[in-house]
Formats: C-alpha cells, sequence, structure tokens
C-alpha cells in the first residue's frame, strides 16, 4: 500500500507542476486547494494558505523554467510529492478522490466536445506549416536535446 501511494503521490506531483506551467493552471490549483484543505489537519482557513504555497511555487518554477534552473524546477517537484504522500500517509482514504482528481486533469479529463475553438495568426507570413496545441501529454524540465 505504501509503494502504491507513493508512486500515486509522485503522479499528481508530476501532474500540478505540469499545469503550472500551463494555461490549464487555475483550474488545477483549484481542485488541488479543494482535496489538500479538505484532508488537512487543520482545515478551517487554510485554502487561502494553501492557494497562496502554490502561487509561490508557480512563482518559482516558471522563473526556473525561463532561467533553464531545471534544479529548482526538480525542487518544487519534490516539495509537492512530499506534500500529497503525507496526506495520503495520513489519510489513504484520500487516495481515491485525488485519483480522480488526476483523471479529471489529464487531457480529455473532462470530456468538453462541445467547445468551439477559433485560431487566428497574424503578424507576418509564414513560408511553412503552423501548428498550434494545448496539452502535449508531457513535459520537459530541462533543456531540449541537440538536433542533428
Amino acid at each position: 500500500m505504501e509503494a502504491e501511494l507513493t508512486a500515486l503521490a509522485a503522479a499528481g506531483a508530476t501532474a500540478f507542476v505540469q499545469h503550472m506551467a500551463a494555461d490549464s493552471w487555475a483550474q488545477a490549483r483549484d481542485r488541488l486547494v479543494s482535496f489538500l484543505s479538505r484532508f488537512s489537519r487543520h482545515r478551517v482557513g487554510e485554502e487561502d494558505l494553501i492557494e497562496g504555497e502554490l502561487e509561490t511555487s508557480r512563482s518559482e518554477l516558471t522563473a526556473a523554467l525561463r532561467s533553464g534552473d531545471e534544479q529548482t524546477a526538480l525542487d518544487v517537484e519534490a516539495e509537492w510529492r512530499t506534500r500529497l504522500r503525507r496526506t495520503l500517509q495520513a489519510n489513504p482514504a484520500a487516495a481515491a478522490e485525488l485519483r480522480a482528481v488526476l483523471d479529471d486533469l489529464a487531457p480529455g479529463g473532462n470530456d468538453q466536445r462541445d467547445v468551439n475553438v477559433h485560431n487566428t495568426i497574424s503578424g507576418g507570413v509564414y513560408h511553412a506549416p503552423v501548428i498550434q496545441t494545448g496539452i502535449l501529454g508531457s513535459f520537459n524540465h530541462g533543456t531540449p536535446p541537440d538536433r542533428v
């Protein structure tokens, strides 16, 4: 059971850190605040504190990604992995809810098929295909590999 909770905490931390660097951050933040405050030992008034900690982590992460500071990006993920693991150890019943949150936040998890999207590209002449995407499904904290 311990290994399963540790793996779930790691998956949760990875997913939340990926969302910190994406447009989907507000939704992920709100879900994590709700989850952590529900299973917190202190509960009352905890939401603002957790949200502040998450926003601090997001600021640290985005600054680290801009400057190529891979260690700080890894530290942010490790911090939330530890926090989630401790939460799950204190209340193993929270695992089912964390899995549900992760499923909802996964690409295609909340099934928004009826959303209309309109993309406009302007500001230049493009002599090649232009590709626009949302979540790609993986996130690399480091620098991209050299191209050959």
